[in-house]
């Protein structure tokens, strides 16, 4: 028995946190505990000594250390007082009115908008809850499908997982030993892709089953003009001009092709745009219509937010903990602008902050501990001989750990697999010479269906919430209506877990998705680069005999 288990003390141990984690015990000190009986389980065994266990105290300092980590508190505090400012209430109301009477309107606005915040807040529960209070009634209201208006919110809100500045990236880019800001870059068009194809499947839905995905009614739109038009051919022209200046503009700078180069002309065209309805407001000319002015003021402040943050870090201006401050004092600034700041606000996004900034470092030091005595009995060997040993090189590989996430995501949040799985696989994936900036992005793609899983999908606990489940009189209208069930949500989740299963496909089959993040270099791995110094021929030494004194 002893033999048995000295050989198998890894794969042992790995599966016993498995049955810990099942059983329910909290992810932290399950992790702890799991490493400090195996560590003197080893020790009673003689596979390291008890000094070993010493670099315990280094290990959790190194976390405390750690600058990376720091950006989470930022952009969770970001997040938070965007949420509670209002910006998600006026965003939806405005694209919302900007679709109109076309079919899935409502539908293509939640999701732009979820895209929106993503790219500002970073966290999916205040992407999910707060458009689920706004948006959900409004689409019952109008005769969405129960199933699809919950899918919609719930995969809308869970983009914050994967489009820049996620909170997962940062952790994904510190497990994998890579720049956040690489990672970042790497995952951009990756996840605007991704809310392309939830686009894609309201569309067929408008097709196919254009009953569950109604316009608005005519009635109620509110932004017209005098003569009845809505105004919407004033912001196309106007969206267009600015992004065609802007890109001709920024392809006279040095700027290369890829996401910095898309967010700043954006940023552009947003800023040009911008300057062009304020002095239509200012000087009282009507070069813009309401609609058209209406969404471009609601718009632009998330979009200065954007590159406040996202810009100055493609560009190399600063440092992601740099740009999560920015953003958090960005946000600061926005609220008081529209004078929504207050003591309680900030209070209560401080204390929210404070909760999940803990709940993270207390799950690392944990995962630390368990990884010490893991690494101590050679597990990190195990893991990687067994997955580099898999038939189909590269591909094989990437098929069986992203099928093994996938299972994994059934039972665990994205931050547990981040701290206990990826950094097992970087070694092997390395060792495939797989690039770890492509492969985070795979997973974090992947990962963000733990968020969709029926039925301990995080998002949808949070649209659980906030949804109603019994009958409730509309508020406008008056009329009573159906409450959402926890069945009609989890079966609206059901496609776009499916999608995005797609798109880690399509991020496996078109790595220059994700690879432009290198930008114009080389492509030469310096780590291979070898030189090799010719030392000419020098003639013998001759010294002579020796001489005697």
């Amino acid at each position: 028995m002893t033999a048995f288990l000295i050989h198998n003390m890894a794969p042992i141990m790995f599966a016993s946190l498995v049955v810990f984690l099942l059983v329910g015990y909290p992810v932290a000190f399950s992790l702890a505990a799991n490493g400090l009986i195996f560590g003197l389980l080893g020790i009673e065994l003689g596979l390291f000594r008890p000094d070993f266990l010493q670099a315990l105290p280094e290990r959790v300092y190194g976390i405390m250390s750690n600058d990376v980590l720091l950006a989470i508190p930022f952009f969770t505090f970001m997040g938070l007082i965007l949420e509670r400012s209002g910006m998600a209430e006026d965003l939806l109301d405005s694209i919302g009115q900007l679709f109109g009477t076309i079919r899935g309107g409502l539908a293509y606005a939640v999701i732009f908008v979820g895209a929106l915040l993503a790219a500002t807040t970073g966290v999916v529960a205040a992407s999910v809850i707060s458009m689920g209070l706004i948006s959900l009634p409004i689409m019952l209201r109008y005769g969405y499908d129960r199933r699809v208006a919950a899918g919609v919110i719930a995969a809308s809100g869970t983009l914050a997982q994967i489009i820049p500045p996620s909170l997962v990236l940062i952790v994904m880019a510190d497990q994998l030993g890579r720049s956040v800001g690489d990672m970042y870059e790497g995952a951009f068009i990756p996840g605007l892709c991704l809310a392309a194809l939830y686009a894609v499947y309201v569309f067929l839905l408008t097709i196919f089953y254009p009953n569950s995905v109604p316009g608005l009614p005519a009635e109620d739109l509110t932004y017209k003009e005098p003569d009845g038009r809505r105004g919407v051919m004033s912001l196309f022209v106007v969206v267009i001009a600015a992004g065609t200046l802007a890109y001709l503009y920024m392809r006279t700078t040095q700027v290369r092709a890829g996401a910095d180069f898309v967010v700043l002309t954006m940023s552009a065209a947003v800023g040009l745009a911008f300057a062009l309805a304020v002095v239509s407001r200012l000087l009282r000319l009507r070069l813009l219509s309401v609609l058209a002015e209406q969404v471009i003021f609601v718009m632009a402040p998330p979009l200065a937010l954007i590159f406040l943050v996202l810009g100055t870090i493609f560009i190399g201006v600063a440092t992601p903990t740099e740009g999560g401050a920015m953003g958090a004092a960005g946000a600061l600034v926005l609220a008081a602008i529209k004078r929504r700041l207050t003591f309680d606000l900030t209070r209560q996004a401080v204390e929210s902050t404070a909760k999940l900034s803990a709940f993270v470092v207390f799950i690392l030091i944990g995962a630390r501990v368990f990884s010490l005595t893991f690494y101590g009995v050679d597990g990190h060997k195990w893991v990687e001989e067994t997955l580099v040993s898999l038939p189909g090189g590269q591909i094989g590989f990437l098929v069986f750990v992203n099928v093994f996430v996938f299972l994994l995501a059934f039972f665990l949040d994205f931050f547990e697999i981040a701290f206990i799985v990826i950094p097992l696989l970087a070694a092997p994936a390395e060792r495939l010479n797989i690039d770890l900036i492509w492969f985070g992005v795979i997973l974090g793609v992947n990962m963000q269906t733990s968020f969709l899983h029926p039925p301990f999908g995080f998002a949808l606990f949070y649209l659980r919430s906030v949804a109603p489940k019994e009958s409730y009189p509309d508020r406008v209208t008056g009329k009573r209506m159906e409450g959402v069930t926890t069945g009609q949500i989890y079966w609206g989740a059901v496609p776009f877990v499916i999608i995005q299963c797609i798109m880690v496909g399509l991020v496996i089959a078109f790595p220059a998705m994700v690879m432009h993040y290198k930008g114009t270099g080389t492509g030469i791995d310096p780590n291979k680069v070898k030189i090799e110094i010719q030392l000419p021929e020098l003639p013998p030494l001759d010294l002579g005999p020796p001489t005697i004194r």
